[in-house]
């Protein structure tokens, strides 16, 4: 599939993906609860950044913690305009926003950046960097990492640094303990191509539904499974009724910091500096908040009576071997280069597997 096809196919769901916890708070969206401590009208650069889902989530209140953190270390300076729940309008909107410079930064799904940056599908693919400790060992890879986000540069967004919300895996009615269990659930997955791929390789029927259609459809039987992340399942509730969870941990769930840089390098050369290097350690700290965050959230499930499954070693070796495909198919977006990549690698893809360690 050629990049502008994906992008249409992705762009269909990613505006109602941007309600990815949202609307199951069961509440109008409020910021009051994380007003800033100090008074932002006298700031001399202001920097609006949008993000789709719930500060509940570690991974999405990183833009509170950076908006402070740079009110700090610029000396009131810089004012983060942080509006996360949406309160932009969908991703692929809010994008389009960005690259004209209507908005200054966006914490964008992993998913939803393929849009404008391919290369950043990388996170996409089934069992690549499939671990809080892959992911963190990415991050750290130097040339690798920093070519994951440059992804955007040729559309005149740089990207920063990132942050998470946990491992995907399937929540379910029924409890799913092997393979051939998997079969028989009629699995939501998001409105993404690669996501599509990936179950249709597995022998699954997947309903492809926006988010907040979910809760609905798993009580109507609609849907009987839902492929998402133990955090977000537990925070919207959705173990009320599927009551079961199978570890299958093929990918993470990333919100990407990108930001506009024509107003980015607008900034005097010390601001931009401390503006990169409070993004990055904030992000640091909250990917490390992020896994105890699942943690958390897993001991809170279990105790409310949901049971948490392993595969057996064979199935999950078939689930893997099965995937290989998908990564096949990407590879040459994920490996396009364009004019303003430093690092040119021959083939980018073959790079990361061979660094993270990558075994189908």
């Amino acid at each position: 599939m050629k990049v502008e096809k994906l992008a249409i196919v992705v762009m269909v769901c990613l505006m109602s993906f941007g309600l990815l916890v949202g609307p199951s708070m069961g509440q109008a969206p409020s910021l009051d609860k994380w007003k800033p401590a100090f008074d932002p009208s006298k700031a001399k650069y202001k920097c609006v950044v949008s993000n789709v889902s719930h500060p509940v989530l570690k991974g999405v209140y990183a833009g509170f913690a950076i908006r402070d953190e740079l009110w700090k270390r610029t000396n009131g300076q810089i004012y983060l305009d942080y509006k996360p729940f949406s309160m932009l309008g969908g991703e692929v909107e809010v994008l389009n926003q960005l690259q004209m410079g209507a908005i200054q930064g966006m914490g964008c799904s992993s998913v939803a950046a393929t849009n404008l940056g391919p290369r950043f599908g990388l996170v996409n693919l089934p069992f690549l960097i499939d671990s809080f400790e892959k992911l963190d060992k990415f991050v750290g890879s130097g040339q690798l990492f920093d070519h994951f986000m440059n992804a955007m540069d040729h559309q005149g967004i740089i990207g920063l640094d990132i942050t998470g919300y946990g491992n995907y895996g399937w929540a379910t009615i029924d409890p799913v303990r092997s393979y051939d269990d998997a079969k028989k659930v009629k699995f939501r997955t998001a409105e993404a191509a690669v996501n599509q791929l990936l179950y249709q390789e597995w022998g699954f029927n997947p309903v492809v539904m926006p988010w907040p259609d979910v809760p609905v459809a798993l009580k109507q039987g609609v849907i009987t499974g839902l492929d998402h992340t133990p955090s977000v399942c537990n925070i919207t509730k959705k173990f009320e009724d599927a009551k079961y969870f199978t570890y299958v941990n093929y990918a993470q769930g990333l919100f990407i910091w990108i930001f506009n840089k024509g107003w980015f390098n607008s900034l005097p050369p010390d601001l931009q500096k401390t503006f990169r290097e409070v993004v990055r350690e904030v992000c640091a700290k909250i990917r490390a908040e992020v896994v105890q965050q699942e943690f958390d959230q897993i001991e809170a499930a279990k105790k409310s009576g949901v049971e948490f499954i392993t595969l057996p070693d064979g199935d999950m070796s078939a689930l893997r071997k099965k995937s290989v495909p998908v990564l096949d198919k990407y590879a040459p977006e994920i490996n396009k280069l364009y004019p303003g990549d430093k690092y040119r690698p021959s083939n980018y893809l073959e790079e990361v597997k061979g660094y993270i360690g990558y075994k189908p």
